[in-house]
């Protein structure tokens, strides 16, 4: 199976897969797995539909309302670079 658990949360290099997001403005929570090869510049909360984009300064939805940065950030390169 490669890397990644049988829950898909971890990879074997310590990469944590599974993030939860926070909407900013209604507070819905949603877990979500992080894709490895590819950067997620847009997401549609589930609680009241604002489509999330990056912060200033940030580079995918990750990395700007979830409790863990996407698996670039984490393993310290560039994102979507």
């Amino acid at each position: 199976m490669g890397d990644e658990r049988l829950d898909g949360s971890a990879m074997s290099d310590g990469i944590l897969l599974q993030s939860t997001l926070t909407c900013p403005d209604c507070g819905h929570v949603a877990t979500e797995t992080m894709p490895t090869d590819a950067c997620i510049w847009f997401y549609d909360c589930a609680g009241c539909g604002t489509k999330l984009r990056p912060l200033p300064g940030d580079c995918c939805v990750f990395c700007s309302y979830a409790d863990t940065p996407c698996p670039p950030i984490q393993q310290g390169t560039s994102c979507c670079g």
